[in-house]
């Protein structure tokens, strides 16, 4: 790579999208089960697959 062609890129990089990643969907919304269906509240700072479904015992996923 020659050295004039550095520092000319577009700013359209791969990195990370804000401190945690940017994919955080805010404090509103519900976890549910994928498998049978329950809604939970979302807790926030909870990251609902961190999160057993009650019924089944599944990971929850992020429902906005």
């Amino acid at each position: 790579m020659e050295y004039e062609q550095l520092g000319k890129g577009r700013g359209k990089g791969t990195g990370p999208r804000g401190r945690m990643g940017g994919f955080g969907l805010g404090p509103s919304g519900n976890c549910y089960c994928p498998n049978c269906g329950i809604e939970v509240p979302h807790e926030r700072g909870v990251p609902c697959y961190t999160i057993k479904c009650p019924q089944c015992g599944k990971p929850m996923t992020r429902k906005v």
